[in-house]
């Protein structure tokens, strides 16, 4: 495994104070090497992924599966779910922008499907 990863991977969510910068766009554009099926939306300024499923019950086990991550991050996503669908936005909301936080909670996610 990659170590910069595997550090996402054990970092833990921070309070992110509404005075702190988001991450810019080399910074964004670096995590997401570490988590590659993950897009930078820059029109909605969110990290995204839609993920699809073969069955409603595979997608919201998915959903609750997400849903803990955020639990034990305490970093909640917006998510749109369909009938084997599910669509993750993350973002930082006191600085309106991307940070660490959105990529750590993205690489757990990402683990918990491999």
């Amino acid at each position: 495994m990659n170590e910069s990863l595997d550090k996402l991977l054990h970092a833990q969510c921070r309070a992110i104070k509404q005075n702190e910068s988001p991450l810019n766009l080399t910074e964004i554009e670096d995590l997401r090497e570490l988590t590659p099926h993950w897009q930078y939306c820059a029109n909605e300024n969110v990290l995204c992924q839609t993920f699809r499923f073969e069955s409603y019950r595979a997608t919201i086990d998915f959903v609750n599966l997400a849903a803990a991550v955020a639990d034990a991050q305490d970093h909640h996503p917006e998510m749109e779910v369909g009938y084997n669908r599910c669509k993750i936005n993350y973002s930082t909301h006191s600085v309106n922008g991307i940070t660490l936080n959105d990529f750590i909670c993205a690489a757990k996610i990402d683990e918990k499907l491999s």
